[in-house]
Order: structure tokens, then C-alpha cells, then sequence
């Protein structure tokens, strides 16, 4: 009895251990602030669901900012309705179904087989011709000596985190590719807009230049650069009509639907410009962008997976059992005197010529492409930061510039037409400043929709913006999560 129990206390002992390094984290160099941020703006990670607007943003949706109903329901149709995120919806579900399947393989495994058979070779003897009827139950064990199952548990578990994180980050590229896409559909029918504006305006004064020169006021020369201005206005209609069809159905698709047209609300001009995001330190995209996360959890299943293959080196510890009945007939069977069998086993490589060294190998060096990756996503995360903090400032800047020409363009415009119709100036001169006219509102139009999808990528950029208290409790549990295996 004591060596039974001393047997099963060694096997304890042995089954808590796990070969291999535990994850550690990944030590990076990170920036205090973004060199393109307003240091008057830049908050704490805990204090971003209060610090906005003086409203209270626990569970304000980003683009609730813009104020635009429309806006609000188509991203709330896409993401019930988007295939991509269905499909990672999908992934998260095979993820959880495989760690299931990895923490059952340290579970006893049952098989239960019957036999019928006849001849004179039954049960490894010869002799008469008899009949054989068997039934048995059997179970397997391997016991987890070295950890070796339980690191790729560990593995299939970072697996899933990754797919969680990477179900959240399709939402989030889904949420900025559908504003993006709205405020372009703005921006083109503004453009169409001011098109039509300016093909009818340019129509009119061709009308008005082709009389003048039937009376022989004005030279032919007038009429055909009346006909070209009106042509070029005339032209962009069926230009911006196409953009309008072409993004409404990428709108469609984003949304789950067959492409048609997609309604839209406040046009562009009314839209919100002065959206004032609190940008948390370069530090905090590490436990918020989940592409960052994404990376971090699949360099802590690589390293499981490194444990794991240490583990194939060492000698396995198997049980069995097997229990059953057998007899030479139906009518005969039973367990009054049942087969019964205990086997041990305990099982290691010898000589596999440096397969199981090299896979190990292999597995290490894999860890450092994971670990290499997880380095590039964190450089690149923090370079999408500043690009976009550096685009939004230089945008709003344009814009302010922009809304001077197109003022000055507009009212030049309308000077010389007067000089022009009181024959103090060349009409060359009033084509000039219809040009500059139309250019400038067209310029402006871009501009402003820029604005508006350069705030879009810095909510992506900063890896979603707010986060809703149940999406800051899932980042804490899986941070608890994360260092719990760090301290084992």
C-alpha cells in the first residue's frame, strides 16, 4: 500500500510540472507621448470612458459624435449583418471548440468492442472447431508527466484570445471602413452637386454669349470657350454620378446587402468638424489595439508550442484498463467470470536521428517570427498614430486656407462676371475665375470629407477609441489571464 501511494505521489509530483519557459511578456521601448499629439489631450488609458465632451461616455458609441442618425444605423446594420464579421464570429467559435478538444486530451479515453468469431485458431490456441463471442470495455490514460498537453492547452487558449481580439478588430475596420465610405458617398454627391451648379450656371451664360454673338456683339472665339467651360462642368456630372453608384454598392456589400442605394443623412457641409479625441500614451496600444493583442497572444502559443516539442523528447506515462466478458455463445454470456487487465506503460524515444532536437528547433525559431511580427505590429500601430495626428492637424489647416480661396474664388467669380457683362473686362478674364471658382468648391469638398475620414482612422488607430465597460472587463480579464501564466 505505501508503495502504491508513494507510485502515486511521484506521479503527482511529475504531472505538476510543464517543461519549457513560462511567457514572460515582451519588453518594448515605448514612447512617453506621440510626437504629433496635444500633450493638453493626452490621457490615462482608466480615464478614457470619462473624458470626453464632459459627457459621460460609458457607453457612447464613437460615432455617435457626428450626430448623424443615418451614419448610426448603417454601422449598427453592418455589424449584425457583415459576412467578414460573421466569418471571424465563426473563428472565435472553432477557437473555443479546440481548446475543448486540447483539454480533453488529458482526460481518461473510453472504447467499447465486440467480437463474433469461429474457426479452431481462437484465443492464440489450436484446437477444434468452436465459437467465440466477446465483449470488452477498455480506457486509456496518458498522464501529463511533463506538461507536454498541458502547453498546448496553454496554446489552443492564446489561440482563442487571438480570435476574440481579431473578431473585435474586423469590427473595428468594419466600423471605420463603413464611415469612411459614407462620408466619401458625401463628398461625391456634393461634388455632383455642385456640378449640376455649375453646368447649369455655365449653360445659362453660354445661352446668353451664343445670343450676343448672333447680334455680332461678341466674337465666335467667346462662344466656343463659353461651350468648353459649360462641356468641363457638364462633363463631372456623370463623373460624380458613377463615384455615388460605385460607393453606395460598397456601401451595400459592407452593410450584408445586394448593392443598391443606400440613403443617407446630414449632408457634408453640416457635418461635425470639431471632434476632439483624447489620445491615451503610445504605451496603452498595447492593451487596447487588437491587432497588437492579436500578435502578443499567438507569441504565447508559439511559446507553448515550443514547450510542447521539448516535451516529445521525454519518456510518455500511459495507463490502461480493460474489462469484459466472453463466452461460446449469446446464451452463455456472463460476468461471473469477466476478463479483466491493468497495464503501465512507459514509453521514450531512443535514437530518431535529431528529428524530435530539430523540431524543437524549428519551433524556437518560429517564436522568434512571432515575437519579430508582434515587434513590427506595435512599430507600425504607433506610426499610424502619428501619420493620422499629423494629417488630421495639416488637414484642418488646408481646410481653413481652402475656405478662403473658395470665398475669394466665388466672389472674384461674380466681379468679373459684372466686368465682363459691362464690357470693362475680357471674357478670357471671367472664365478664368469660373475655373477657380469651381476648382476651389471641389478642393474644399475633398478636403472636408478627408477631415471627416481622418478621424474615423484615428478611432481605429487607437484601437477602437472608448471602450464600453463590458469590452474594458474582457481586456482585464484576459490581462489577469495573461499574468496569472506569466507568475506560473
Amino acid at each position: 500500500m505505501k508503495k502504491i501511494l508513494l507510485i502515486l505521489c511521484v506521479a503527482i509530483g511529475l504531472h505538476s510540472c510543464k517543461i519549457g519557459k513560462n511567457y514572460q511578456g515582451v519588453e518594448l521601448n515605448q514612447p512617453d507621448s506621440y510626437a504629433q499629439a496635444d500633450t493638453l489631450r493626452v490621457v490615462e488609458y482608466d480615464s478614457i470612458n470619462t473624458d470626453s465632451l464632459e459627457l459621460n461616455t460609458a457607453d457612447l458609441k464613437w460615432w455617435n459624435l457626428y450626430d448623424d442618425p443615418v451614419l448610426d444605423s448603417l454601422i449598427r446594420t453592418a455589424l449584425e449583418n457583415n459576412r467578414n464579421v460573421l466569418i471571424a464570429a465563426e473563428n472565435v467559435l472553432q477557437g473555443r471548440l479546440a481548446l475543448k478538444n486540447q483539454n480533453a486530451e488529458m482526460l481518461p479515453k473510453f472504447d467499447v468492442n465486440g467480437q463474433v468469431q469461429r474457426g479452431n485458431f481462437l484465443l492464440n490456441q489450436v484446437g477444434s472447431t468452436q465459437n467465440l463471442v466477446l465483449g470488452a470495455a477498455t480506457a486509456n490514460w496518458e498522464l501529463d508527466l511533463w506538461g507536454k498537453l498541458r502547453r498546448l492547452s496553454e496554446a489552443a487558449r492564446a489561440d482563442l484570445v487571438s480570435s476574440e481580439y481579431g473578431y473585435r478588430g474586423v469590427m473595428i475596420s468594419l466600423i471605420s471602413e463603413v464611415a469612411t465610405t459614407y462620408f466619401s458617398l458625401l463628398r461625391a454627391k456634393s461634388q455632383y452637386e455642385i456640378s449640376i451648379r455649375n453646368a447649369t450656371s455655365r449653360d445659362s451664360m453660354l445661352q446668353l454669349i451664343q445670343a450676343r454673338y448672333d447680334k455680332g456683339i461678341v466674337p465666335v472665339l467667346d462662344v466656343n470657350q463659353a461651350t468648353i467651360q459649360y462641356t468641363i462642368a457638364a462633363g463631372s456630372v456623370p463623373q460624380y454620378e458613377l463615384q455615388i453608384v460605385q460607393l453606395q454598392n460598397t456601401l451595400s456589400i459592407l452593410l450584408g446587402k445586394n448593392p443598391g442605394e443606400v440613403r443617407t443623412g446630414k449632408p457634408l457641409n453640416a457635418q461635425n468638424y470639431n471632434i476632439d479625441l483624447p489620445v491615451a500614451r503610445p504605451v496603452d496600444l498595447l492593451a487596447r489595439r487588437p491587432d497588437v493583442l492579436v500578435a502578443e497572444y499567438q507569441v504565447i502559443a508559439q511559446n507553448a508550442l515550443v514547450g510542447a516539442a521539448k516535451g516529445n523528447r521525454l519518456p510518455s506515462l500511459s495507463a490502461s484498463a480493460l474489462i469484459g466478458i466472453t463466452a461460446d455463445s449469446f446464451g452463455n454470456l456472463s460476468f461471473n467470470n469477466p476478463l479483466w487487465t491493468l497495464t503501465g506503460q512507459l514509453a521514450g524515444p531512443l535514437f530518431y536521428w535529431g528529428q524530435l532536437k530539430r523540431q524543437v528547433d524549428i519551433e524556437d525559431s518560429r517564436s522568434f517570427q512571432a515575437l519579430y511580427a508582434y515587434q513590427n505590429t506595435v512599430y507600425f500601430a504607433l506610426k499610424e498614430v502619428e501619420d493620422v495626428l499629423a494629417e488630421i492637424r495639416t488637414t484642418k489647416a488646408e481646410i481653413e486656407i481652402a475656405e478662403q480661396r473658395r470665398s475669394a474664388a466665388l466672389q472674384a467669380q461674380m466681379l468679373s462676371r459684372e466686368r465682363y457683362n459691362m464690357g470693362v473686362t475680357s471674357y478670357l478674364e471671367f472664365l478664368e475665375q469660373q475655373r477657380q471658382a469651381f476648382d476651389a468648391e471641389l478642393l474644399l469638398e475633398g478636403l472636408r470629407a478627408n477631415l471627416l475620414s481622418s478621424y474615423v482612422q484615428l478611432y481605429k488607430a487607437l484601437g477602437g477609441g472608448w471602450l464600453t465597460e463590458e469590452e474594458e472587463a474582457q481586456v482585464k480579464e484576459a490581462n489577469a489571464e495573461k499574468a496569472a501564466q506569466e507568475k506560473e
